[in-house]
């Protein structure tokens, strides 16, 4: 099952057990949902971000079949001389 499949139901149980119980939620639902809502995009641009960062060494190693022993061997260690 995936996390966000996972994180759903959970919401929906502690919502139901809050219902239940006739408690309010910690916080105030908007300000709930924009905390969230931030935390997702602030995880989706750091992967991204991060994602060429390791893409581009692996890129021009690959893209240099015909490169000299030395660039090989860089390469093969990841990109570090």
């Amino acid at each position: 099952m995936s996390a966000e499949l996972l994180s759903l139901f959970a919401g929906i149980l502690i919502g139901l057990i809050y219902a239940l119980l006739k408690a309010r939620s910690p916080a105030p639902p908007a300000i709930a949902l924009v905390g969230l809502l931030g935390m997702l995009i602030g995880e989706q641009v750091t992967v991204q971000m991060l994602k060429p960062v390791h893409t581009t060494a692996l890129h021009t190693c690959q893209a240099q079949p015909t490169a000299t022993a030395s660039l090989n061997t860089a390469c093969s260690r990841g990109g570090k001389s």
